[in-house]
């Protein structure tokens, strides 16, 4: 079985006319976690868009699960079944009444609308076990307009475990949350990834939490400056050549 989940190659991706991102290629093993780090405005979201298949690229291929993404953005369903995104902020409605419990359920429906021959029993014991792995069963009733971001964050977390995946992608998932939510996000994380055996691409700002909790990292600002271990990559001097102007922000970390 093959242990690459993950494969970019000489990517290169243009937002009209603006080249976000040049000629990156990185590969992720199952079972790790990867951060994207670098200044703002290095692509990448873009890049993550781009593996998404939300945003087409010019250059390059990419590879999940050993499956070509086209490059009209398509992959098979019963391989994007097994890719889980959460974006920096969820944007939803808030006037659609929709309970924890539906969200949730979206997850096993992800393509938007229930499969005729769908075993409801099988659907409904598989959202209240995620939402109980989240400890969130006792908002299932509960809107979604009415959550807290920290409440929000496990529910979506849930929205992931409702189905087995193999690769979760993070867009500063973990924005919005105090320190202490934030922390507890991480922890819940680094459980359910040991716990399901998730590959997880994440972008993060936040060095220290980057140090503790991954496994990789790749440095982005346009092109891919540097990828290894968090004590290779993390290091003053690498930080200093990544953020340069803006390195002010991370020196409290040395």
């Amino acid at each position: 079985m093959n242990n690459i989940v993950l494969t970019v190659n000489r990517l290169t991706v243009y937002r009209e006319t603006y080249l976000a991102v040049e000629d990156v290629s990185f590969c992720l093993e199952a079972g790790t976690d990867t951060a994207i780090i670098g200044p703002n405005g290095g692509g990448k979201s873009t890049l993550v868009q781009a593996i998404l298949g939300i945003l087409l690229r010019q250059v390059g291929e990419i590879f999940i699960l050993d499956y070509p993404l086209s490059s009209t953005g398509f992959l098979p369903a019963m391989i994007r079944q097994q890719i889980a995104y959460l974006p920096q902020n969820f944007l939803f409605d808030r006037r659609i009444p929709m309970t924890v419990e539906e969200l949730v359920g979206l997850g096993w429906d992800q393509l938007g609308f229930q499969l005729p021959w769908t075993n409801g029993k099988k659907r409904h014991d598989a959202v209240q076990a995620a939402l109980q792995r989240v400890d969130v069963t006792y908002l299932r009733k509960q809107l979604i307009s009415g959550l807290s971001g920290g409440e929000l964050k496990r529910v979506l977390l849930a929205y992931c475990l409702v189905r087995p995946r193999r690769l979760l992608i993070l867009d500063e998932a973990q924005a919005g949350l105090d320190v202490r939510g934030e922390s507890e996000f991480y922890n819940l994380l680094a459980q359910l990834k040991r716990e399901e055996g998730w590959t997880i691409l994440q972008i993060s700002h936040d060095l220290e939490r980057v140090r503790h909790h991954c496994d990789r990292v790749l440095c982005l600002n346009r092109t891919l400056l540097c990828q290894g271990t968090p004590e290779l990559v993390l290091s003053p001097d690498s930080l200093s050549q990544i953020y340069q102007g803006e390195l002010t922000g991370f020196q409290r970390y040395y």
